[in-house]
Order: C-alpha cells, then structure tokens, then sequence
C-alpha cells in the first residue's frame, strides 16, 4: 500500500514536471532568441542556445527609430498606466466592496449586476470611448487609457475584494465603532488591514490585466504614448520581422509581472486562498 502510495506521488511529480516544461518552453525560448544574432536565430536545424549572449537586441529595442525612445518609452508609458489604473481600480473598489459587504448598498443582486459588466465586450464601448476622450482632447494620453483600463477592472476587483470584506466578522468594525471610531476609521484602521493579501492579490491581477491590454492602447494612443503591447507589433514590417528586438521587448514584458510575483508571494498565497468561497 506505502509502495502504491509513493508511486502515485511519483508520478504527480513527473507530470507537473512534464507540464512546467511544456508551458515554459515558449518562455524559454524567447528568453534565449532575445540574445542570438541575426544568424542563429534563422538557422536551421534552429540554435536553441546562443554561442553568444550579447546585448544588442535589447539596445536596439529600447532605443528604435524614429524617436529614439523605442521600448524604453513603451517600459515607461506601461508601468505609468498600468500602475495608475491599479490604483485607481483598488482605491475605489476597496470602498465600493466594502459598503457592499457591510451595509448592503444597492440590495443583494447588486453586487452580481456590477460583475455582469465585466461581461460586457470592451470592443462594444471602443467608438463611445473614443469619440468621449476626442471631444475633451484626451486621445494619445496616460489618463485616457488609465480611464477605459479602470472600467474594465473596476467590477472584478469590487467583486473579489467584496469576498475577503464579508470572511471578517463584522464584530471587530463594530467594537472599533463602540471605542470612537467613525465607519471610515473603522474601514482604514481595522477591515483594510485584515484585507491586506487580499487587496495585494487583487492589485495584482488589475495590473497584469491593464499591463497586457492591447486593444484601447491600439485605438487612443498615436505618438506621444506607445505602450510595450503597441510597440511589439511595430517591429513585424512588411519585407523585415525583427525576431530579435521582438524577443528582447517580451522579456522585458513579462520581467515586472514576475518581480511583483515574486516579491508579494507571501500575501498573494494567502490572498488566493481567503474570501473566495463562503459558505
């Protein structure tokens, strides 16, 4: 039976091992084809390792033509409106989905008809949006794109966060407000706190989500702002793909989702584990 059970866990082991190495290949890869030359990476049979792993890629990519600020502008637009819409979307849905949890504003299907607009399809406001942000001259702006990106992320962060409020007993807002706080310090001092991996796994997703976003970055930006999505597809050129630059600027791409990952692991853990299911 011991023999069995050892056998069974071997063999999990091998298939997640087999599976990791699966979904990482096209990681790998990229990571690897962003050092190669122009040579190795159209050779065949393909060069899976580079003789040498140089940095011209990445510098190439950084600083493109015309202007001369390539990725290193689309590193800098991203992070600004990816950061932006996250904070945005927390701040304002951490008090949505607390008023939600606790006072029940709107009655019990609220909560459900704020989600179903996530449902909605983002391409279905891409013309409103447009003609709204050219009207008040926001097109090819930060807060344009910070604006559609917020209210797309907005329903899915109250609807999480709603969760992790309603997991804390109400008990401890309660003896808060009998000592002399207000709701709102009750709210600040004593819920946020307890909520804390809660809102990190939350912030965490609406980042990943304003970060990977293509299609309004597409539609409101010209010249002025150029996010990595946008920049990505510039280097495929009618008689010319720059496979090289294309993989330096995903690895650059993917480089801030893992940092935040790794550097808030401790609360995204917990964070994923609490608030969703009650029962």
């Amino acid at each position: 039976m011991k023999n069995e059970t050892n056998w069974k866990k071997a063999a999990r082991v091998i298939i997640l091992i087999i599976a990791l190495l699966f979904f990482l290949f096209p990681v790998v890869w990229m990571f690897l084809t962003s050092f190669k030359t122009e040579a190795e990476y159209f050779s065949y049979p393909p060069v899976f390792i580079p003789h040498h792993f140089g940095i011209e890629n990445y510098l190439n990519a950084l600083a493109m033509p015309p202007d001369g600020r390539g990725g290193l502008q689309g590193l800098r637009d991203s992070i600004i409106i990816a950061s932006g819409s996250t904070f945005v979307s927390v701040v304002t849905g951490a008090l949505a989905a607390y008023s939600i949890a606790r006072y029940k504003v709107g009655g019990d299907n609220f909560s459900f008809w704020i989600l179903s607009t996530r449902m909605f399809p983002p391409v279905a406001t891409a013309l409103p949006l447009f003609l709204l942000f050219k009207t008040v001259k926001l097109l090819d702006t930060h807060l344009a794109l910070i604006i559609a990106n917020t209210i797309f992320a907005l329903p899915f962060v109250i609807w999480l966060l709603k969760g992790f409020f309603e997991e804390l007993p109400a008990e401890l807002e309660e003896a808060a407000l009998i000592d002399g706080c207000t709701p709102l310090g009750a709210f600040t001092h004593v819920a946020l706190p307890l909520v804390t991996p809660g809102l990190v796994a939350t912030a965490l997703f609406a980042f990943v989500f304003a970060w990977n976003e293509f299609m309004f970055a597409l539609l409101f930006t010209r010249r002025n702002v150029r996010t990595l999505t946008i920049i990505v597809p510039s280097l495929v050129g009618g008689h010319e793909i720059l496979w090289g630059e294309i993989a330096a600027i995903g690895t650059i791409a993917v480089i801030p989702g893992i940092i935040l990952a790794l550097v808030l692991q401790r609360y995204l853990i917990r964070g994923l584990t609490m608030g969703a299911v009650k029962g």
